[in-house]
Protein backbone atom coordinates (compact mmCIF):
# COMPACT_ATOMS: atom_id res chain seq x y z
CA UNK A 1 0.00 0.00 0.00
CA UNK A 2 1.13 3.55 -0.88
CA UNK A 3 2.84 5.37 1.58
CA UNK A 4 -0.09 8.05 2.52
CA UNK A 5 0.75 11.03 4.75
CA UNK A 6 -0.46 14.56 5.67
CA UNK A 7 1.48 17.48 4.54
CA UNK A 8 1.76 20.63 6.90
CA UNK A 9 0.43 24.05 5.72
CA UNK A 10 -1.07 22.50 2.05
CA UNK A 11 -2.37 24.46 -0.22
CA UNK A 12 -5.30 23.38 -2.10
CA UNK A 13 -6.63 24.94 -5.52
CA UNK A 14 -10.62 24.46 -5.15
CA UNK A 15 -11.45 25.70 -8.66
CA UNK A 16 -9.85 27.24 -11.23
CA UNK A 17 -9.99 31.27 -11.15
CA UNK A 18 -8.72 34.47 -12.70
CA UNK A 19 -8.14 37.67 -11.82
CA UNK A 20 -7.71 40.65 -14.48
CA UNK A 21 -7.41 43.51 -11.78
CA UNK A 22 -5.07 43.25 -8.72
CA UNK A 23 -5.56 44.85 -5.80
CA UNK A 24 -3.93 47.81 -6.94
CA UNK A 25 -5.33 48.43 -9.66
CA UNK A 26 -8.72 47.99 -8.25
CA UNK A 27 -7.87 50.17 -4.76
CA UNK A 28 -6.40 53.08 -8.05
CA UNK A 29 -10.11 52.61 -10.08
CA UNK A 30 -11.68 53.27 -6.42
CA UNK A 31 -10.12 56.35 -6.03
CA UNK A 32 -10.70 57.28 -9.37
CA UNK A 33 -14.62 56.79 -8.91
CA UNK A 34 -14.04 58.39 -5.46
CA UNK A 35 -12.61 61.72 -7.53
CA UNK A 36 -15.65 61.58 -10.15
CA UNK A 37 -18.25 61.31 -7.44
CA UNK A 38 -16.80 64.03 -5.67
CA UNK A 39 -15.44 66.56 -8.67
CA UNK A 40 -18.30 65.61 -11.05
CA UNK A 41 -21.25 64.23 -9.14
CA UNK A 42 -24.10 63.22 -10.92
CA UNK A 43 -27.51 64.12 -11.51
CA UNK A 44 -30.37 62.77 -9.61
CA UNK A 45 -33.82 63.20 -10.77
CA UNK A 46 -35.80 62.00 -7.63
CA UNK A 47 -36.88 64.83 -5.11
CA UNK A 48 -36.67 61.80 -2.21
CA UNK A 49 -33.20 60.85 -3.25
CA UNK A 50 -31.95 64.64 -3.41
CA UNK A 51 -33.63 65.23 0.20
CA UNK A 52 -31.72 62.10 1.31
CA UNK A 53 -28.31 62.99 -0.14
CA UNK A 54 -28.74 66.73 1.00
CA UNK A 55 -29.81 65.61 4.73
CA UNK A 56 -26.72 63.09 4.73
CA UNK A 57 -24.00 66.17 3.58
CA UNK A 58 -23.69 65.68 0.12
CA UNK A 59 -23.25 69.05 -2.16
CA UNK A 60 -26.23 69.51 -4.19
CA UNK A 61 -27.04 72.31 -6.49
CA UNK A 62 -30.13 71.74 -8.27
CA UNK A 63 -30.07 68.26 -9.49
CA UNK A 64 -26.48 67.86 -9.82
CA UNK A 65 -25.27 66.04 -6.60
CA UNK A 66 -21.18 65.31 -5.27
CA UNK A 67 -20.98 63.01 -3.31
CA UNK A 68 -18.06 62.61 -0.52
CA UNK A 69 -15.76 59.98 0.41
CA UNK A 70 -16.89 59.24 3.23
CA UNK A 71 -20.33 58.19 2.28
CA UNK A 72 -19.42 56.06 -0.31
CA UNK A 73 -17.04 54.17 2.25
CA UNK A 74 -20.40 54.14 4.65
CA UNK A 75 -22.65 52.82 2.78
CA UNK A 76 -19.92 49.90 1.47
CA UNK A 77 -19.46 49.26 4.48
CA UNK A 78 -23.23 49.05 5.92
CA UNK A 79 -24.18 46.60 2.86
CA UNK A 80 -24.27 43.19 3.20
CA UNK A 81 -21.23 41.27 1.65
CA UNK A 82 -23.73 38.56 0.58
CA UNK A 83 -27.28 38.37 -0.33
CA UNK A 84 -28.94 34.36 -0.53
CA UNK A 85 -31.72 33.86 -3.03
CA UNK A 86 -34.58 31.25 -2.51
CA UNK A 87 -36.53 29.36 -4.75
CA UNK A 88 -40.28 29.41 -5.34
CA UNK A 89 -40.75 27.52 -2.61
CA UNK A 90 -38.39 29.24 0.34
CA UNK A 91 -35.72 26.80 0.09
CA UNK A 92 -32.29 28.52 -0.12
CA UNK A 93 -30.59 28.05 -3.21
CA UNK A 94 -28.09 30.79 -4.39
CA UNK A 95 -25.28 32.38 -2.37
CA UNK A 96 -24.28 35.26 -4.18
CA UNK A 97 -20.82 35.25 -2.21
CA UNK A 98 -17.17 34.95 -2.81
CA UNK A 99 -16.62 33.52 -6.36
CA UNK A 100 -19.90 31.70 -6.27
CA UNK A 101 -21.04 32.15 -9.99
CA UNK A 102 -24.37 31.42 -10.94
CA UNK A 103 -25.93 31.40 -14.57
CA UNK A 104 -29.26 32.67 -16.49
CA UNK A 105 -31.12 34.15 -18.76
CA UNK A 106 -31.99 37.95 -19.98
CA UNK A 107 -34.59 40.37 -20.27
CA UNK A 108 -36.71 42.44 -23.12
CA UNK A 109 -35.58 41.47 -26.20
CA UNK A 110 -38.36 42.44 -28.78
CA UNK A 111 -37.79 39.58 -30.95
CA UNK A 112 -37.89 35.74 -30.69
CA UNK A 113 -36.93 32.48 -33.12
CA UNK A 114 -39.73 30.64 -33.22
CA UNK A 115 -39.00 26.85 -31.99
CA UNK A 116 -41.37 25.24 -34.41
CA UNK A 117 -40.35 27.76 -37.43
CA UNK A 118 -37.06 28.67 -36.69
CA UNK A 119 -38.57 32.41 -37.96
CA UNK A 120 -37.69 35.51 -36.23
CA UNK A 121 -41.11 37.43 -34.99
CA UNK A 122 -42.41 39.49 -31.85
CA UNK A 123 -42.72 37.87 -28.32
CA UNK A 124 -45.59 36.45 -27.12
CA UNK A 125 -46.54 35.80 -23.77
CA UNK A 126 -46.24 32.14 -24.20
CA UNK A 127 -43.03 32.18 -24.61
CA UNK A 128 -41.69 33.31 -22.02
CA UNK A 129 -44.00 30.87 -20.45
CA UNK A 130 -41.64 28.77 -22.62
CA UNK A 131 -38.73 29.94 -21.12
CA UNK A 132 -39.43 29.44 -17.84
CA UNK A 133 -40.62 26.11 -17.97
CA UNK A 134 -37.06 25.21 -20.57
CA UNK A 135 -35.19 26.93 -17.28
CA UNK A 136 -36.75 25.16 -14.98
CA UNK A 137 -35.48 21.70 -16.79
CA UNK A 138 -31.87 22.98 -17.49
CA UNK A 139 -29.38 22.02 -15.13
CA UNK A 140 -27.17 24.49 -15.21
CA UNK A 141 -30.05 27.25 -14.99
CA UNK A 142 -29.80 29.04 -11.96
CA UNK A 143 -31.98 31.52 -12.23
CA UNK A 144 -34.80 33.22 -14.48
CA UNK A 145 -35.30 36.19 -16.76
CA UNK A 146 -37.86 36.42 -19.26
CA UNK A 147 -35.78 36.45 -22.31
CA UNK A 148 -38.41 39.07 -23.77
CA UNK A 149 -40.04 41.92 -23.59
CA UNK A 150 -43.77 40.60 -24.67
CA UNK A 151 -46.14 42.23 -27.50
CA UNK A 152 -49.24 41.22 -27.05
CA UNK A 153 -50.44 42.75 -24.21
CA UNK A 154 -51.74 45.80 -22.71
CA UNK A 155 -48.11 48.34 -23.60
CA UNK A 156 -46.07 49.36 -20.67
CA UNK A 157 -47.03 46.18 -18.85
CA UNK A 158 -45.10 43.77 -20.15
CA UNK A 159 -42.81 43.66 -17.35
CA UNK A 160 -45.96 42.41 -14.82
CA UNK A 161 -47.22 39.90 -17.96
CA UNK A 162 -43.90 38.91 -17.61
CA UNK A 163 -43.39 37.77 -13.89
CA UNK A 164 -46.96 36.47 -13.97
CA UNK A 165 -45.95 33.99 -16.79
CA UNK A 166 -42.42 32.85 -15.06
CA UNK A 167 -44.35 32.75 -11.47
CA UNK A 168 -46.73 29.86 -12.94
CA UNK A 169 -43.65 28.18 -14.87
CA UNK A 170 -41.32 27.95 -12.79
CA UNK A 171 -39.51 27.43 -9.04
CA UNK A 172 -35.98 28.80 -9.53
CA UNK A 173 -35.52 32.52 -8.34
CA UNK A 174 -36.24 34.94 -10.86
CA UNK A 175 -34.61 37.54 -11.87
CA UNK A 176 -36.72 40.96 -13.48
CA UNK A 177 -37.07 44.76 -14.79
CA UNK A 178 -40.00 47.05 -14.20
CA UNK A 179 -40.91 49.91 -16.18
CA UNK A 180 -41.29 52.15 -13.24
CA UNK A 181 -42.18 52.04 -9.14
CA UNK A 182 -46.19 51.41 -10.24
CA UNK A 183 -45.61 47.94 -12.37
CA UNK A 184 -42.50 47.11 -9.51
CA UNK A 185 -44.81 47.50 -6.38
CA UNK A 186 -47.46 44.80 -8.62
CA UNK A 187 -44.34 42.73 -8.96
CA UNK A 188 -43.66 42.27 -5.67
CA UNK A 189 -47.36 42.00 -4.75
CA UNK A 190 -47.80 38.94 -6.75
CA UNK A 191 -44.30 38.06 -5.13
CA UNK A 192 -45.42 38.69 -1.53
CA UNK A 193 -48.66 36.71 -2.57
CA UNK A 194 -46.43 33.37 -3.84
CA UNK A 195 -44.23 33.77 -0.43
CA UNK A 196 -47.06 34.00 1.69
CA UNK A 197 -46.77 37.53 3.33
CA UNK A 198 -44.12 40.61 2.42
CA UNK A 199 -42.20 39.37 5.97
CA UNK A 200 -41.65 35.09 4.13
CA UNK A 201 -40.62 36.96 0.82
CA UNK A 202 -37.97 39.25 2.82
CA UNK A 203 -36.61 36.54 4.61
CA UNK A 204 -36.33 33.88 1.52
CA UNK A 205 -36.60 36.53 -1.47
CA UNK A 206 -36.90 34.93 -4.82
CA UNK A 207 -36.91 37.63 -7.03
CA UNK A 208 -34.56 40.68 -7.63
CA UNK A 209 -35.47 43.59 -9.67
CA UNK A 210 -33.05 45.13 -11.60
CA UNK A 211 -32.93 49.28 -12.77
CA UNK A 212 -30.96 51.25 -14.67
CA UNK A 213 -29.22 54.69 -13.89
CA UNK A 214 -28.67 56.63 -17.56
CA UNK A 215 -24.69 56.54 -18.19
CA UNK A 216 -23.15 58.59 -17.77
CA UNK A 217 -23.76 59.76 -14.28
CA UNK A 218 -27.40 60.39 -14.95
CA UNK A 219 -30.21 58.89 -12.52
CA UNK A 220 -33.57 58.83 -14.11
CA UNK A 221 -36.65 59.38 -11.32
CA UNK A 222 -37.94 56.03 -12.63
CA UNK A 223 -34.51 54.26 -12.18
CA UNK A 224 -34.08 55.93 -8.68
CA UNK A 225 -37.94 55.44 -7.09
CA UNK A 226 -37.28 51.73 -8.01
CA UNK A 227 -34.39 51.61 -6.08
CA UNK A 228 -35.55 53.32 -3.35
CA UNK A 229 -38.52 50.98 -2.82
CA UNK A 230 -36.77 47.80 -3.05
CA UNK A 231 -34.53 49.34 -0.45
CA UNK A 232 -37.86 50.04 2.05
CA UNK A 233 -38.88 47.01 1.30
CA UNK A 234 -35.47 45.22 2.31
CA UNK A 235 -35.59 43.28 -0.85
CA UNK A 236 -32.44 42.64 -3.48
CA UNK A 237 -31.90 45.08 -5.57
CA UNK A 238 -29.44 45.56 -8.70
CA UNK A 239 -28.64 48.72 -9.78
CA UNK A 240 -26.96 47.71 -13.39
CA UNK A 241 -25.42 50.32 -15.80
CA UNK A 242 -24.80 50.15 -19.28
CA UNK A 243 -21.74 51.35 -20.62
CA UNK A 244 -20.35 51.69 -24.12
CA UNK A 245 -16.35 52.67 -24.26
CA UNK A 246 -16.55 55.42 -27.07
CA UNK A 247 -19.93 56.36 -26.49
CA UNK A 248 -21.21 56.68 -23.18
CA UNK A 249 -17.89 56.53 -21.89
CA UNK A 250 -14.17 57.74 -22.40
CA UNK A 251 -12.33 55.20 -25.30
CA UNK A 252 -10.45 53.29 -22.77
CA UNK A 253 -11.13 50.18 -20.90
CA UNK A 254 -10.74 51.32 -16.92
CA UNK A 255 -12.44 54.83 -17.83
CA UNK A 256 -15.21 52.66 -19.06
CA UNK A 257 -14.50 50.59 -15.32
CA UNK A 258 -14.44 53.86 -13.56
CA UNK A 259 -18.23 55.16 -15.06
CA UNK A 260 -19.77 51.91 -14.49
CA UNK A 261 -18.35 52.17 -10.61
CA UNK A 262 -19.60 55.51 -10.09
CA UNK A 263 -22.82 54.96 -11.51
CA UNK A 264 -23.37 51.78 -9.20
CA UNK A 265 -22.02 53.22 -5.99
CA UNK A 266 -24.05 56.15 -6.98
CA UNK A 267 -27.28 53.51 -6.37
CA UNK A 268 -25.28 51.90 -3.49
CA UNK A 269 -25.32 55.78 -1.35
CA UNK A 270 -29.03 56.26 -2.26
CA UNK A 271 -29.53 52.34 -1.32
CA UNK A 272 -28.03 52.74 2.17
CA UNK A 273 -29.48 55.72 2.49
CA UNK A 274 -32.91 54.92 2.52
CA UNK A 275 -32.37 51.33 4.42
CA UNK A 276 -28.87 50.76 5.91
CA UNK A 277 -28.39 47.17 5.47
CA UNK A 278 -30.33 46.77 2.67
CA UNK A 279 -29.18 44.20 0.06
CA UNK A 280 -27.72 45.67 -3.18
CA UNK A 281 -25.73 43.61 -6.18
CA UNK A 282 -23.86 45.61 -8.21
CA UNK A 283 -22.35 45.86 -11.70
CA UNK A 284 -23.06 46.48 -15.03
CA UNK A 285 -23.03 45.64 -18.76
CA UNK A 286 -19.53 46.89 -19.67
CA UNK A 287 -18.74 47.53 -23.63
CA UNK A 288 -17.78 49.25 -26.50
CA UNK A 289 -19.90 51.03 -29.49
CA UNK A 290 -18.04 49.46 -32.70
CA UNK A 291 -17.21 52.47 -34.05
CA UNK A 292 -18.18 50.99 -38.16
CA UNK A 293 -21.35 49.76 -37.36
CA UNK A 294 -22.58 51.87 -33.95
CA UNK A 295 -23.70 48.56 -32.47
CA UNK A 296 -23.01 48.21 -28.88
CA UNK A 297 -21.28 45.28 -28.73
CA UNK A 298 -21.99 41.85 -27.10
CA UNK A 299 -19.59 38.32 -27.21
CA UNK A 300 -17.95 39.21 -30.64
CA UNK A 301 -15.72 42.41 -28.39
CA UNK A 302 -13.14 40.98 -26.50
CA UNK A 303 -13.61 43.96 -24.31
CA UNK A 304 -16.57 42.70 -23.22
CA UNK A 305 -15.84 39.78 -21.44
CA UNK A 306 -12.44 41.35 -20.08
CA UNK A 307 -13.96 44.28 -18.84
CA UNK A 308 -16.57 42.44 -17.02
CA UNK A 309 -14.37 40.16 -15.33
CA UNK A 310 -12.19 43.42 -14.31
CA UNK A 311 -15.65 44.96 -13.13
CA UNK A 312 -16.18 41.55 -11.14
CA UNK A 313 -12.95 41.91 -9.10
CA UNK A 314 -13.28 45.84 -8.15
CA UNK A 315 -16.78 44.35 -7.16
CA UNK A 316 -15.02 41.79 -5.28
CA UNK A 317 -12.67 44.11 -3.90
CA UNK A 318 -15.41 46.45 -2.00
CA UNK A 319 -17.09 43.04 -1.09
CA UNK A 320 -20.39 43.38 -2.61
CA UNK A 321 -22.05 40.67 -4.92
CA UNK A 322 -21.19 40.49 -8.55
CA UNK A 323 -23.49 41.15 -11.44
CA UNK A 324 -22.45 39.93 -14.93
CA UNK A 325 -22.76 38.88 -18.65
CA UNK A 326 -22.37 36.26 -20.70
CA UNK A 327 -23.82 34.00 -22.94
CA UNK A 328 -25.19 36.01 -25.85
CA UNK A 329 -23.85 37.09 -28.98
CA UNK A 330 -23.84 39.67 -31.94
CA UNK A 331 -24.42 37.31 -34.56
CA UNK A 332 -28.04 37.47 -35.75
CA UNK A 333 -28.76 33.67 -35.96
CA UNK A 334 -27.63 30.62 -33.32
CA UNK A 335 -24.53 29.60 -35.86
CA UNK A 336 -20.77 28.94 -35.61
CA UNK A 337 -20.35 32.87 -34.71
CA UNK A 338 -22.32 32.79 -31.57
CA UNK A 339 -21.18 29.66 -30.23
CA UNK A 340 -17.94 31.24 -29.89
CA UNK A 341 -19.35 34.22 -28.67
CA UNK A 342 -21.08 31.96 -25.83
CA UNK A 343 -18.26 29.99 -24.99
CA UNK A 344 -15.82 32.80 -24.81
CA UNK A 345 -18.14 34.91 -22.49
CA UNK A 346 -19.36 31.98 -20.54
CA UNK A 347 -16.00 30.67 -19.69
CA UNK A 348 -14.62 34.14 -18.70
CA UNK A 349 -17.44 34.72 -16.30
CA UNK A 350 -16.86 31.24 -14.76
CA UNK A 351 -13.29 32.26 -14.52
CA UNK A 352 -13.75 35.42 -12.71
CA UNK A 353 -16.41 34.86 -9.95
CA UNK A 354 -19.13 37.18 -10.93
CA UNK A 355 -22.05 35.93 -8.89
CA UNK A 356 -25.15 36.59 -11.04
CA UNK A 357 -24.45 36.23 -14.74
CA UNK A 358 -27.63 37.18 -17.33
CA UNK A 359 -28.05 37.14 -20.59
CA UNK A 360 -27.61 33.39 -21.20
CA UNK A 361 -30.15 32.78 -24.70
CA UNK A 362 -29.40 36.18 -26.49
CA UNK A 363 -28.73 36.93 -30.23
CA UNK A 364 -28.40 40.07 -32.37
CA UNK A 365 -26.55 41.91 -29.48
CA UNK A 366 -29.60 41.81 -26.93
CA UNK A 367 -32.66 41.88 -29.74
CA UNK A 368 -33.52 38.38 -30.07
CA UNK A 369 -34.21 35.72 -27.65
CA UNK A 370 -33.68 32.12 -28.34
CA UNK A 371 -34.58 28.69 -26.33
CA UNK A 372 -32.01 26.53 -28.75
CA UNK A 373 -29.33 29.07 -28.17
CA UNK A 374 -30.31 28.67 -24.41
CA UNK A 375 -30.34 25.08 -24.78
CA UNK A 376 -26.80 25.72 -25.89
CA UNK A 377 -25.98 28.09 -23.17
CA UNK A 378 -26.26 25.22 -20.73
CA UNK A 379 -24.68 22.66 -22.19
CA UNK A 380 -21.24 25.16 -22.63
CA UNK A 381 -21.95 26.63 -19.18
CA UNK A 382 -21.83 22.36 -17.89
CA UNK A 383 -18.60 21.73 -19.92
CA UNK A 384 -17.21 25.21 -18.43
CA UNK A 385 -17.91 24.11 -14.65
CA UNK A 386 -16.09 21.11 -15.52
CA UNK A 387 -12.71 23.17 -16.28
CA UNK A 388 -13.51 25.64 -13.74
CA UNK A 389 -14.00 22.84 -11.01
CA UNK A 390 -9.93 22.28 -11.38
CA UNK A 391 -8.12 19.11 -11.11
CA UNK A 392 -8.44 16.98 -7.37
CA UNK A 393 -5.28 16.14 -6.09
CA UNK A 394 -5.18 13.26 -3.39
CA UNK A 395 -4.54 9.76 -3.07
CA UNK A 396 -7.23 8.10 -4.75
CA UNK A 397 -7.34 10.39 -7.65
CA UNK A 398 -3.50 9.88 -7.89
CA UNK A 399 -3.90 6.52 -8.24
CA UNK A 400 -0.37 5.08 -7.44
CA UNK A 401 -1.39 1.76 -6.47
CA UNK A 402 -3.65 1.20 -9.54
CA UNK A 403 -0.56 2.21 -11.57
CA UNK A 404 1.44 -0.28 -10.00
CA UNK A 405 -1.00 -3.08 -10.09
CA UNK A 406 -1.59 -2.39 -13.93
CA UNK A 407 1.98 -1.66 -14.62
CA UNK A 408 3.59 -1.34 -18.12
CA UNK A 409 1.91 -1.99 -20.81
CA UNK A 410 -1.37 -2.77 -18.98
CA UNK A 411 -4.68 -0.67 -19.89
CA UNK A 412 -7.25 0.47 -16.84
CA UNK A 413 -10.32 -0.57 -18.39
CA UNK A 414 -11.40 -3.22 -16.48
CA UNK A 415 -10.37 -1.80 -13.04
CA UNK A 416 -12.66 -0.80 -10.62
CA UNK A 417 -11.15 2.15 -9.75
CA UNK A 418 -12.13 3.41 -13.56
CA UNK A 419 -15.65 2.73 -13.02
CA UNK A 420 -16.08 4.15 -10.42
CA UNK A 421 -14.24 7.34 -11.53
CA UNK A 422 -15.12 8.13 -14.65
CA UNK A 423 -18.19 9.98 -14.96
CA UNK A 424 -16.74 11.83 -11.85
CA UNK A 425 -13.44 13.09 -13.44
CA UNK A 426 -14.61 13.25 -17.08
CA UNK A 427 -17.07 15.34 -18.70
CA UNK A 428 -19.59 13.47 -21.02
CA UNK A 429 -21.39 15.43 -23.48
CA UNK A 430 -25.19 16.01 -23.80
CA UNK A 431 -25.69 17.34 -27.37
CA UNK A 432 -21.90 18.06 -28.49
CA UNK A 433 -21.34 14.81 -30.83
CA UNK A 434 -18.46 12.61 -30.39
CA UNK A 435 -19.50 9.89 -32.48
CA UNK A 436 -16.70 8.64 -35.55
CA UNK A 437 -18.22 9.44 -38.54
CA UNK A 438 -20.01 6.49 -39.29
CA UNK A 439 -21.98 6.70 -36.18
CA UNK A 440 -23.03 10.25 -36.84
CA UNK A 441 -23.96 9.32 -40.62
CA UNK A 442 -26.25 6.63 -39.52
CA UNK A 443 -27.77 8.56 -36.80
CA UNK A 444 -28.84 11.24 -39.67
CA UNK A 445 -25.77 13.73 -40.03
CA UNK A 446 -27.66 15.79 -37.28
CA UNK A 447 -25.65 19.25 -36.85
CA UNK A 448 -25.46 21.10 -33.78
CA UNK A 449 -27.96 23.61 -34.17
CA UNK A 450 -30.41 20.58 -35.05
CA UNK A 451 -30.18 18.59 -31.85
CA UNK A 452 -30.37 21.67 -30.18
CA UNK A 453 -34.06 21.92 -31.33
CA UNK A 454 -34.96 18.61 -30.73
CA UNK A 455 -33.60 18.82 -27.43
CA UNK A 456 -35.33 22.24 -26.73
CA UNK A 457 -38.39 20.69 -28.11
CA UNK A 458 -38.52 17.59 -25.93
CA UNK A 459 -37.25 19.12 -22.79
CA UNK A 460 -40.52 21.31 -23.44
CA UNK A 461 -42.60 18.47 -23.92
CA UNK A 462 -41.53 17.01 -20.06
CA UNK A 463 -41.25 19.38 -18.19
CA UNK A 464 -44.04 19.70 -15.82
CA UNK A 465 -43.35 22.95 -13.45
CA UNK A 466 -44.94 22.24 -10.01
CA UNK A 467 -48.51 24.03 -9.91
CA UNK A 468 -49.30 27.00 -7.77
CA UNK A 469 -52.47 26.60 -5.72
CA UNK A 470 -55.67 27.44 -7.12
CA UNK A 471 -55.97 30.16 -4.72
CA UNK A 472 -52.75 32.25 -5.18
CA UNK A 473 -53.06 31.66 -9.01
CA UNK A 474 -56.55 34.11 -8.69
CA UNK A 475 -54.66 36.46 -6.30
CA UNK A 476 -51.89 36.87 -9.19
CA UNK A 477 -54.70 37.40 -11.76
CA UNK A 478 -56.81 40.08 -9.97
CA UNK A 479 -53.00 41.70 -9.03
CA UNK A 480 -52.57 41.82 -13.18
CA UNK A 481 -55.88 42.94 -13.42
CA UNK A 482 -55.76 45.69 -11.58
CA UNK A 483 -52.92 46.81 -12.93
CA UNK A 484 -54.71 47.12 -16.56
CA UNK A 485 -56.95 48.65 -15.23
CA UNK A 486 -55.25 51.44 -13.66
CA UNK A 487 -53.08 51.77 -17.11
CA UNK A 488 -56.31 51.88 -18.61
CA UNK A 489 -57.66 55.14 -16.57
Amino acid sequence: MWNKCSTSNEVDNISVQCKVLSDSQCKRLYNAVLEVLERTGAEIYCEEALELLKKAGCWVDGVRVRIPSHLVERAISTAPSRVVLSDRNGKRRLFLEGNNTYFGPGPTNPFFYDLETGERREVLKSDVCDVARLVEVLPNMDFVMSLACISDCTPGLADVHEVHAMLQNTTKPIVTWGYNVENVETIISMCEVVAGSPEALQKNPFVVIYSEPTTPLRHSKDAVRKLLYMSEKGLPQLYTPGVQGCATAPASMAGVLVLAAADNLTGLVINQLKREGAPFIAGGVTTNMDMKTMIHCYGSSPEFSLMHAALTDFVHYIKLPTWSTAGCADSKVLDEQAAIEYSLSIYSAALSGANLVHDCGFLETGMSGSLEALVMADEIIDMVRNIVKGVKVDDESLAVDIIDKVGPGGNFLTEEHTFKNFKKEFWIPRDINRDNYRQWSSKGKTTYKERLRDRAKKLLQESQPEKLPDDILQKLQELVEQAESAKQK
